[in-house]
Parts: structure tokens; sequence; C-alpha cells
């Protein structure tokens, strides 16, 4: 356990520097990454889940809170660093700082060679609020692997853990995947979202098993993912309404596919 008190400290501009999503000097875009968990719950879902943080920090002043004080329980004694309460303010990302941040190497997964389960493939989607709902939706409807293209926002970055509230620990993610590529692997149908020429998706023979195709805020799905598609599915809703949310469509889609094979 070590103690400290400067924004100069190596381990603290680590801390900073994971905080803010860069990569540490001489890390490559294909390697593995560190990432910050702020508060109770994501550092307790990560001990669970995945094992001991590379660094914890804490807040001197909250060290005795009964949550806290479970966590820090759990982490080996030379990866806590005790800090002042000014400095954890410092490198809070929420306006009332949680007093317990874990900096971690974010797993790097590889695509198996072969996709036969349920998944969901998420096509640049920006949002970090909306990344993290649809992680949190995947989880709670039992997929278990997202796969994620280029142009989305980072599925580990501050926010979409925040977001996905512990998510991340129940998935396989993998980033930065050649979608159109990756549908030469798949064994089973891969169904999109869209507006025209797309079954009403209470109509639609939804399998167990599919990659589910969500796309980009603005723009839906990439036009040659969509050609390339099994099934093409709409959501049926009021004329009002030009689109929903893509986080409230992956939860009724999903979810739908659910009660049908539950």
């Amino acid at each position: 356990m070590k103690i400290i008190a400067s924004r100069e400290n190596p381990d603290f501009r680590f801390l900073q520097r994971a905080q803010s999503g860069k990569r540490a000097p001489g890390e490559r875009g294909d390697s593995p990454f560190f990432v910050a968990l702020e508060g109770p719950h994501l550092c307790e879902s990560w001990l669970a889940g995945m094992g001991q943080p590379e660094l914890a920090f804490v807040d001197e002043s909250r060290m005795g809170h009964e949550e806290i004080a479970r966590i820090l329980s759990g982490v080996e004694k030379g990866r806590i660093r005790v800090c002042t309460p000014a400095l954890m303010k410092a490198a809070s990302q929420v306006v009332h700082g949680q007093g317990i941040i874990f900096l971690c190497l974010a797993p790097l997964k590889t695509p198996p060679p072969r996709i036969r389960s349920n998944c969901l493939w998420l096509d640049r989607v920006q949002d970090p609020g909306n990344m993290g709902t649809l992680l949190r939706t995947a989880a709670a409807a039992g997929v278990d692997q997202v796969f994620t293209s280029a142009g989305c926002v980072g599925a580990w970055s501050p926010k979409v853990l925040r977001s996905a509230q512990g998510a991340h620990f129940a998935l396989t993610i993998h980033e930065g995947v050649n979608l159109s590529e990756l549908r030469a692997q798949l064994d089973i149908p891969m169904i999109v979202t869209a507006l025209e020429d797309a079954t009403p998706l209470y109509d639609a023979a939804l399998p167990r098993d599919c990659a589910w195709v969500f796309g980009n805020e603005g723009r839906g799905v990439d036009p040659s993912l969509i050609e390339s598609a099994d099934l093409r599915v709409m959501i049926p809703q009021s004329a009002e309404v030009e689109s929903l949310n893509v986080g409230v469509a992956a939860g009724i889609c999903l979810f739908e596919q659910r009660r049908r094979h539950q």
C-alpha cells in the first residue's frame, strides 16, 4: 500500500491517461490497453469476474466506508494507492466522486473462427450512452458475444463503462471488427433492422440463434450489411415518429426473440 499526494506521481498520471481514453506511449492500437473503472459497483464486478486490478486508487477519507473496505480486502496490498481527497476529486469523472477507482488491463479478444451462437453486431454506434445501453441490454437478454465495427465508440471508455453498469463482465467484446468480412464466419442467420423491405418484427420467423445487427444513430446499418442479411425486420410504431433510439430498438428485438425461445 502506497500513499500518493502529488499529481506528478507516475501512477496517478497513468490513471489520468486511462481516464482520458488515451493510450500509453508505445501502446499499439491492437495491443491490450488500460481502462479506469470508477465506483464500488464496477470495481467489485471486476474483482468477481476478472480478478486483481493492476492498481486500486482509493480516497484516504473513505477507506473506512463498509463497501470500499470490503473491496479493498480483496485487493493485494501492493496494488493499492491511497490518495488525498483532492487528488481523487481531480481523477474522478463524475460530479460526486465515489472514493475508489481501479486501473485495469482491458481484455483483448480474438474473434472465433466460426460464429454459432446468438450475438450482437454494432455498426458505427458513436454515443457512449447508447453503447453502454446496448451492452447492458445484450447481457440481460442472455447474449454473450458482441462485435463492434471501426467507427464505434470504445466499448471500454469511461462513459460506456458507467452506462453499462458491469455488463462488460458478462460479455465477450470484440472491438474494431470488419463486419463485412466477419459475415463469412457466420453459421447462423444475420438479421438487420431496416425501414425498407422489412418484415414486421412480430410477424418475422426469429431463429433461436442469430447475429443481430444494429447501426449508427443517424445513418442506420451500412447498406452492404443490409444487402447481405438473411432477414430484415422493422419494429411497428406510430407514424408520428420516424425511428427509435438504437438502444431501445435492440431491447425490443432481443427480448422478443428471448420471449419466443425461452
